[in-house]
């Protein structure tokens, strides 16, 4: 799956896991490799995360239905936990650090999932 930012007209996500059951939305990134340039996650139906027990820190985008960007969490360290509930969000993208900031991605930018 690939994640575009129609308003910045650049390319969030090139290569996306996507969490779509139970099991995979548990798992997340945890024991995963840090996420290299292009990859990401996809938290489908999801409106919290945490970084208990992540190695890594990510940037993160909170999604709501019609793919708008409704929160932004830039460089979210391992042991911290983001927003107790985001209660439009639809999806949630995990990325490597510097996606949000290198693509200009702001609050309210329409996203196209390919």
């Amino acid at each position: 799956m690939h994640i575009f930012n129609k308003t910045r007209h650049a390319s969030l996500i090139t290569q996306a896991r996507v969490a779509d059951t139970f099991w995979l939305k548990l798992r997340g990134l945890l024991g995963s490799a840090p996420l290299q340039k292009g990859e990401g996650l996809v938290l489908v139906g999801e409106k919290s995360i945490h970084m208990f027990f992540m190695k890594f820190p990510i940037d993160v985008l909170y999604v709501d239905k019609d793919y708008r960007v409704i929160r932004a969490d830039i460089n979210m360290k391992p042991n911290q936990i983001g927003p107790l509930y985001v209660s439009k969000s639809a999806y949630i993208l995990e990325m490597p650090v510097g996606v949000i900031a290198n693509t200009a991605t702001q609050i309210g930018d329409q996203l196209e999932f390919k």
